[in-house]
């Protein structure tokens, strides 16, 4: 299993947070900036859709050497070959994911309580999703946010790389590495961005400059 994923500035897609724009150009623009991962989420479109819409961003990410990660659908993933895939609590358990996708892939699991990090130990996952760290409104379906104790608690007891997620912006970005992720998921905090590169940009270096100075005050 590829655990080597770079997780620092990881893109989950939303069309309605591209407000209009084109969904590949916010997704390339994001690209440029510093995104070092992108997660292509779709709750409604056809399979059929699903598959060419991934295909398409699958070729265009390549491009910048960025792995695509999809969202809930192993059968999508493995149409399109894509790097890894998302998967939550209430969807396919990850062995029988990791069979179906086989070694060198990416999986990804939401933890959303205490009780999922400590089932996830038993497995070879390339992350887990602390699910939602913040309030948000683009995640409504889940339980109450972790904040920064329980992301804390995650990282004490989790031997896996953590990914934040869940109201995360330029403001509380830095807090979230400093206190145990080692990347954070964003949404709207970059697709609805007046301008998605500079909104990654300025990300990147909050996360950088977090890893680089740990202690400090710089940002």
């Amino acid at each position: 299993m590829n655990i080597n994923a770079n997780l620092e500035l990881y893109l989950v897609t939303d069309e309605a947070a591209c407000l209009g724009r084109d969904f590949y150009w916010v997704v390339e623009e994001a690209v440029k900036g510093g995104v070092t991962m992108v997660q292509l989420r779709e709750k409604s479109l056809s399979t059929r859709a699903f598959i060419d819409r991934a295909m398409r961003l699958k070729h265009l990410l390549e491009t910048y050497n960025v792995p695509l990660i999809i969202n809930d659908r192993v059968d999508v993933a493995l149409a399109v070959d894509a790097d890894g895939v998302h998967i939550g609590q209430s969807d396919m358990p990850f062995q029988t994911a990791h069979r179906l996708l086989g070694e060198g892939k990416i999986i990804g699991l939401s933890a959303e309580k205490q009780s999922d990090v400590t089932e996830a130990g038993h497995w070879n996952l390339s992350y887990l999703a602390v699910s939602p760290l913040f309030t948000t409104p683009t995640k409504t379906d889940t339980e109450k946010p972790w904040g920064i104790e329980g992301l804390q608690w995650a990282r004490r007891e989790s031997r896996h790389p953590l990914v934040a997620i869940g109201g995360l912006h330029t403001g509380n970005a830095r807090e979230a590495i400093s206190n145990g992720a080692n990347g954070i998921a964003v949404v709207s905090a970059i697709c609805s961005a007046p301008s998605p590169r500079e909104a990654a940009r300025v990300l990147k270096k909050i996360i950088q400059d977090t890893i680089l100075w740990p202690t400090s005050n710089h940002t």
